[in-house]
């Protein structure tokens, strides 16, 4: 054997061995990683029921990564989710055992389907003629007197205790539940087992709670702290332990808004009929059902020279008069002496232009309808009285001789003070200046018409004391409780005239006597009705055209006026220039909505007069848009003026 090939061989085995010994040493090969997949459980209809994935609890909806294989899936029998039972229907694979294995190779997923079990009712019991008799007695727990008035409800049904506080119910054999409770003590409840066929006699004696009670008034303070002062030492306010009551005074346009956002408002007093006749519209008055208001509600009229005394609902009364009112004007002759100018005696006269001779310094006085109750009823008389397009013609001109004030006892003291000759006011701001300044002051019935207004009180449904409150409204009609209308202070007209039988009247045989003079003024036929359906137009046509652009209006009435007067113009010229001033039906402007140009007819007053009381916005634009109308047209009258007297 050569070299070379003992080498070779050599280098052969070192080789051979060091491959023996790498596989040798080489670690081995690691496991593969098991493969997972995903198994969602779920049910239906509902979800949240306990189910047993692999013997561990979970609820449904579930889903989880789990090892390839088997696994063990059970979903209970029957389940109970809030108030509802359940009964297991089937997996929604068909499967149809509760408990099931299942094999996952790839992601699963499962449904356990389940059906509502409906609760069988109850057998009705057997109708039987068997009755008893639940009755007893409500009293005072600190004096022991019998309450009359409670309410006693049992099964639903409610009766009224009578002036003995006693109750009685006939009902069928069984259980019931007795409840009692009256404004002014803490309500009652107890319960009677009726199961044989006698009487059962269950007694209450109620705990007192004081009263308060809360009353949304457009009265003043000095109606309001002598109605406190006299009723709360009344029979009522003992009876129902009424101990205060809290005045809420707000603006008319406030009231429902008020209302609703306090929620437990009792009473509403004052204001007039147009403003109670939007809280009923409004839902927020409640029927007079007491038996002390019944008592005084059959002695007042339904209605009074044709206008609503009561508003009346199928049956029910929402609100009644608590006083009642007329409309005309108080004057001061001292200043209508002193400018020489006549004491006017018709609605139509506050519009001539005589008035006008003292402009800029206005000697007639208004006020704006949008802040006065009373002088929009005012105006509604006059629009009735005179027609729509004669009625805006004495309206428009009166305002252009006037002082527009923002409050109408305002327009009274103006008149007491000399601040104007002749003023628009309820009749009772006249009495009052006639008492203030006898020898200068006096309310004037208009000779071409007033009407007589009744001045409501009203429950409200937000009452939470709504026996208590119909005591108070049964005081204020009773004779003891229309005694503050005659204070001198006040000088209102009662509403019941029984009053004037009682010492109280007897010593106000002034006020009897204006009370019945009243009776005797010249009442227009009016419509309530045609009032109402166009209220809320006329109210912000009248402050759109007539208060916010009245310093145009008045330089404009005052040079058609001073050329009449100076004999620049003809009588015909005119009268032609203060129709364009003043009639209705030659105003035109643009609807904001349609965008049409419209005239001011009542028709069209009577169709957007509920848009402009639910609708800010239209109310708003059309505002602004009567303002420029209005600008325009007194603009346009002196345009004229200027051409007829170059």
């Amino acid at each position: 054997m050569n070299r070379n090939t003992l080498i070779g061989i050599v280098v052969v085995a070192v080789i051979a061995v060091s491959a023996v010994g790498y596989f040798l040493l080489k670690p081995p090969e690691p496991e593969p990683e098991p493969s997972t997949f995903t198994l969602s459980v779920d049910s239906s209809p509902m979800t949240g029921i306990t189910i047993t994935l692999d013997g561990d609890s979970r609820e449904t909806p579930y889903s989880q990564e789990l090892e390839e294989g088997s696994h063990t899936v059970a979903a209970p029998d029957t389940a109970t989710v809030g108030d509802k039972n359940y009964n297991f229907t089937g997996w929604d694979d068909g499967v149809s055992s509760a408990q099931r294995s299942v094999n996952l190779a790839s992601d699963i997923s499962l449904t356990a389907n389940y059906e509502e079990v409906e609760e069988e009712p109850e057998p009705e019991p057997e109708p039987t003629n068997a009755t008893a008799t639940i009755s007893g007695f409500v009293k005072a727990s600190d004096t022991g007197d019998s309450l009359q008035g409670a309410t006693v409800v049992v099964d639903g049904k409610s009766v009224k205790t009578a002036a003995d506080g006693a109750y009685s119910f006939n009902v069928t054999l069984g259980s019931y539940g007795v409840t009692v409770s009256l404004d002014g003590y803490d309500p009652k409840e107890s319960s009677v087992q009726a199961t044989e066929e006698k009487a059962y006699s269950l007694d209450f004696s109620l705990v007192a709670s004081k009263v308060t009670l809360q009353v949304i008034t457009r009265h003043g303070s000095d109606i309001t702290r002598e109605a406190e002062l006299l009723f709360l030492q009344s029979d009522y306010a003992k009876k129902y332990n009424i101990e205060d009551i809290k005045w809420i005074g707000v603006g008319s346009t406030l009231w429902a808004e008020t209302i609703r956002r306090k929620d437990d408002i009792d009473i509403g007093w004052g204001g007039g009929p147009v403003l109670f006749d939007v809280i009923y519209r409004e839902d927020l008055t409640a029927p007079l059902v007491s038996d002390e208001v019944q008592e005084y509600l059959s002695q007042i009229p339904d209605k009074i020279s044709g206008v609503p005394a009561k508003r009346i609902d199928d049956g029910d009364v929402h609100w009644v008069g608590a006083a009642i009112s007329s409309f005309g004007f108080t004057i001061n002759t001292q200043v209508l002496q002193q400018e020489g100018l006549p004491e006017p005696s018709k609605w139509t006269d506050l519009s001539n232009e005589t008035y006008a001779v003292t402009l800029p310094s206005a000697v007639i006085g208004t006020a704006d309808p949008t802040l006065s109750t009373s002088n929009t009823r005012m105006f509604e008389i006059i629009l009735q009285t005179h027609g729509w397009e004669e009625g805006w013609k004495i309206l428009t001109l009166m305002g252009a001789n006037s002082k527009i004030y923002d409050k109408s006892e305002l327009v009274r003291d103006g008149a007491i003070l000399g601040e104007i000759g002749a003023g628009t006011t309820i009749d009772f701001y006249g009495y009052t200046a006639q008492l203030q300044k006898p020898d200068v002051c006096r309310y004037v019935f208009p000779e071409d018409g007033t009407l007589i207004n009744a001045d409501p009180i009203a429950l409200l449904t937000t009452s939470p004391h709504p026996q208590a409150a119909q005591a108070f409204i049964a005081w204020v009609l009773s004779p003891e409780g229309q005694t503050p209308w005659l204070n001198p202070n006040i000088n209102r007209l009662p509403i019941n005239p029984e009053v004037f039988e009682i010492p109280a009247g007897e010593a106000r045989a002034d006020l009897e006597e204006i009370y019945y003079k009243s009776q005797e003024a010249v009442i227009i036929e009016f419509s309530d009705d045609l009032a109402l359906s166009y209220e809320f137009t006329m109210m912000y046509f009248f402050h759109s055209t007539l208060v916010r652009p009245q310093l145009k209006l008045i330089d404009a009435w005052m040079d058609i006026t001073l050329a009449k007067e100076e004999g620049e113009i003809t009588h015909a010229q005119f009268m032609e220039l203060a129709d364009q001033l003043s009639n209705p039906l030659l105003f035109e402007f643009v609807d904001p909505d349609t965008g049409e140009t419209e005239t001011f007819t009542e028709e069209y007053a009577i169709e957007i007069s509920s848009k402009i009381m639910e609708d800010s916005t239209f109310n708003q634009n059309i505002v602004d848009e009567w303002i420029r109308a209005s600008e325009a047209r007194y603009d346009a009258v002196r345009d004229q003026l200027e051409a007829l007297t170059p």
